[in-house]
């Protein structure tokens, strides 16, 4: 019997996605080992975040190209968000590899194998169609493509009967499940870099259809909070340029959704934010936090946000300050910027801001969001 040894990158999107390729190895009669030592396939599941992440994926494949030096190796199959980079540059960038597994092209045709035995990723859509100018998703995970309802709940359904009660739906963006647009590629769009633009990068709100009643995610969310033996739904992560009236209020009454929130920002300075096409301004932001605040009066915010994107001034840092003071965030996730090849900040901005600089940014808001419990005061409008 052949040794599968699966390491995996990244948020819970990427864990989730292992869960499944596991699911289809043992499928095959491979054994899992928690040692890659002992592995005869090493899958490779990556993130491209950020720079760092990819050097730690290169780092690791170092580590067992070293250790099997002289040795039969094992296998080495890589996935996950890496694939931005067409076979060849992968070839010359990671001479290791063996084989590329397509991101989505091993999903749901055997049960994911899930370690948890309470809480439950479950996958809800893939890809994404909001181009933010610094994001690497649409190029290594496609256009976003909804998953059927009916496949969702009976696989919720499934997770109950095997006693999970907690579940989490996962998607770039939950708020835009079954709304999207089918279009052609980003990277189409501006091949030519003299003749491109921010202003000519799609809006968020133009890649999606509007809902013309109930939206699709809240109608998800009530058919999943049915279930019997459910008892708790998060779902990661939101935008807030669509974060629906409606969805605010199905949180307020349905007692099974999680009132942490998960709402990225990014930037508190409006002229990052345009630059990052992220659909929203400060204030539009902070008047969502207050309204879900006033029918949610126990809701608490987890948040993105981005350090040292090109051009960020002082006064754009100081912007961002201001708004997680004001917010007071439960958690917050902070990154360095990183130009992502292929990106659209990559082509059309220069990485101006020093790493010093970044690091001390960087410091500065994880002291005051994440280490001084801002979440226990209230908004400040």
């Amino acid at each position: 019997m052949s040794n599968v040894f699966i390491k995996t990158f990244g948020c819970q999107a990427n864990k989730s996605d292992s869960e499944r390729i596991l699911g289809d190895y043992l499928s095959r009669g491979y054994r899992e080992t928690a040692d890659w030592h002992e592995a005869n396939e090493i899958v490779v599941n990556t993130c491209s975040v950020r720079q760092s992440a990819e050097d730690r994926v290169t780092g690791f494949l170092l580590n067992v190209e070293k250790y099997f030096s002289g040795k039969n190796r094992p296998k080495i199959i890589l996935t996950g968000c890496m694939l931005h980079f067409n076979e060849k540059e992968i070839k010359e960038l990671l001479p290791q590899i063996d084989e590329i597994l397509p991101v989505g092209e091993v999903g749901f045709n055997q049960k994911a194998i899930r370690k948890d035995k309470i809480s439950a990723y479950v996958p809800i859509s893939s890809g994404c169609n909001s181009f933010c100018t610094f994001c690497i998703v649409p190029f290594s995970r496609g256009r976003e493509r909804s998953r059927p309802l009916e496949d969702i709940v009976s696989e919720v359904r499934q997770l109950a009967g095997e006693g999970y009660r907690e579940i989490t739906l996962l998607g770039q963006n939950v708020n835009s499940w079954g709304l999207e647009k089918v279009g052609v590629a980003l990277r189409k769009m501006f091949m030519d870099k003299e003749k491109f633009s921010v202003e000519k990068i799609p809006s968020n709100d133009s890649q999606y259809f509007k809902p013309e009643d109930t939206p699709p995610f809240v109608t998800l969310l009530r058919a999943v909070s049915e279930v019997e033996g459910v008892e708790k739904i998060s779902f990661f992560t939101s935008n807030p340029w669509d974060f629906w009236d409606e969805l605010i209020d199905e949180i307020a009454t349905n007692l099974k959704i999680d009132r942490f929130i998960h709402l990225p920002v990014q930037s508190g300075s409006n002229r990052i934010l345009h630059l990052m096409n992220r659909g929203y301004t400060r204030e539009s932001y902070l008047s969502l936090i207050n309204k879900i605040k006033t029918k949610v009066p126990d809701a608490v915010f987890g948040t993105d946000i981005i350090v040292g994107f090109p051009g960020e001034t002082d006064a754009d840092f100081q912007d961002t300050l201001d708004l997680i003071t004001r917010v007071g965030f439960k958690a917050a996730f902070i990154a360095r910027y990183s130009p992502r090849p292929g990106t659209v900040s990559s082509r059309l901005f220069p990485d101006d801001i020093s790493a010093k600089v970044k690091k001390q940014r960087w410091e500065i808001l994880d002291q005051i969001a994440n280490k001084n419990n801002l979440s226990s005061r209230p908004i400040v409008p």
